[in-house]
């Protein structure tokens, strides 16, 4: 069952392996009015989709990470995998090209403000409902 139009908040699935980060950006976007899953590294990532795609909107990574793959690799898993699932990459190292990000995802430096967070994913969501 997909998620009712205009009814329930986003959903946003947040993978960010540093637990405080993770933490407060959570907290940040339930606050800005989001649902927040949350997953460490890019393998629990995948788990939470196989389970809930279709509720899940937004994908927010960082770019370095733990595990099997890093936020780039996990960005070109979803968008094969679930295209219905908008990207939003983040990292304070690496400064991935427009063109390198797939299907009109977005890139947001570390440190950013909750709020430009916010924005990025209102917007992702409303191309994603248009």
């Amino acid at each position: 069952m997909g998620r009712a139009e205009n009814d329930d908040p986003p959903v946003v699935l947040l993978v960010e392996d540093e637990p405080l980060v993770r933490m407060t950006a959570a907290d940040e976007l339930e606050e800005a009015g989001f649902h927040v899953l949350e997953a460490a590294n890019a393998d629990v990532a995948l788990a939470v989709l196989e389970a809930r795609s279709d509720e899940v909107q937004v994908l927010f990574t960082d770019v370095h990470m733990p595990g099997s793959m890093d936020g780039m690799a996990l960005a070109e898993q979803v968008h094969g995998r679930w295209p219905h699932v908008r990207l939003l990459i983040s990292s304070g190292y690496a400064r991935p090209k427009a063109d390198e990000i797939p299907d009109d995802g977005r890139f947001v430096p570390k440190p950013y403000r909750a709020a430009t967070i916010a924005s990025q994913i209102h917007e992702l969501v409303r191309m994603a409902e248009g």
